[in-house]
């Protein structure tokens, strides 16, 4: 097989951490696509299948449309993946896959642009990056209100656009990696707790919720052994609950700890302010941290793969009792 000719002499590295490898190299050199990525139009075919589930918002008190629309946008592409990922061309079709699934370098890039901004005191240019990355209203944000903005976005995506798709992957293939990422672009379009989204959108959350139950807390587990692991720990056990993500709040809290940076706090989202509590480290949040913060998802990002590799190896050497 193509697998074992091209890795025959690093056979102690499992093919599917090569992959991942190959993927993260690929993401760091080129970034994102900036045409015909395949999320763009998978945009457009949601918002056409919303458009005709979800036609009389008002009246709905059942989930039933909002799975069938899930359903058709999810289940076609994951079988194609699943077919294609048995064809000769697979070990390439995986890597595109994952490369395409991960938004490492992006999420970088955007919140660079924030530490700059604010480390050159140009506050109007930190907010405006800032809205980029988050959904609450950055206009009157202060420099330590972008900086904890922006800090709170990279912890989470760390989760949402690095981990969970690189966890999936690691468990399923290219097929996990296909499934995850769409289910989280569909919580992203649908998952909303409004008028609009309220029953259409509930089977979107939902799934998107059980896909990171174990990545997002793997990925905080990842944040506390990579900082401050026992701030990390007591802020996890102390704040988690209290924020309102099921997922999100074990990320965010473990990796406010681990840098030990206050964050949190009253947010504006659509005219409406809401009182969030505070959480995580001592330190009140400044540019710096953003950059540690990108820092800590890298160094995550590292013990994530050595355990993973560490495991591949020692369970295939348990169930064939022969080095891989």
């Amino acid at each position: 097989m193509l697998q074992s000719r091209l890795f025959q002499g690093f056979r102690i590295v499992p093919i599917v951490v090569v992959k991942i490898l190959i993927a993260l190299s690929l993401d760091q050199w080129l970034g994102e696509t900036r045409r015909w990525h395949p999320l763009v139009g998978f945009g457009h075919l949601a918002a056409n299948l919303e458009s005709r589930f979800n036609r009389h918002p008002a009246s709905r008190t059942s989930i039933g449309p909002g799975l069938i629309a899930w359903l058709i946008a999810v289940v076609p592409w994951v079988g194609l993946s699943v077919w294609l990922s048995a064809t000769p061309a697979g070990f390439v079709f995986e890597i595109a896959v994952l490369y395409l699934a991960v938004g490492r370098k992006s999420l970088f890039q955007h919140s660079q642009r924030v530490y700059q901004a604010l480390s050159s005191n140009n506050l109007e240019q930190g907010r405006y990056h800032a809205s980029r990355m988050v959904s609450r209203d950055c206009s009157s944000l202060d420099q330590s209100g972008c900086a904890r903005a922006t800090t709170e976005s990279v912890l989470e995506n760390g989760s949402d656009s690095i981990f969970g798709a690189l966890f999936w992957f690691a468990l399923l293939g290219a097929p996990g990696a296909v499934l995850y990422r769409l289910a989280n672009t569909l919580d992203a379009m649908w998952g909303y707790r409004n008028h609009r989204f309220l029953w259409f959108g509930a089977p979107a959350a939902h799934l998107d919720d059980l896909l990171n139950l174990v990545p997002a807390r793997l990925c905080a587990l990842c944040y506390a052994f990579a900082g401050r692991t026992s701030n990390a720990i007591a802020s996890w056990r102390r704040f988690a609950r209290q924020l309102s993500s099921p997922n999100g709040g074990p990320v965010m809290a473990a990796g406010a700890g681990a840098i030990n940076v206050r964050l949190g706090g009253p947010a504006v989202y659509h005219g409406v302010e809401q009182d969030k509590p505070y959480f995580g480290g001592e330190e009140e949040c400044r540019p710096e941290h953003i950059v540690q913060a990108n820092r800590l998802v890298d160094r995550s990002l590292l013990i994530f793969i050595l355990l993973f590799s560490v495991l591949a190896y020692t369970g295939h050497w348990f169930v064939t009792g022969e080095a891989l």
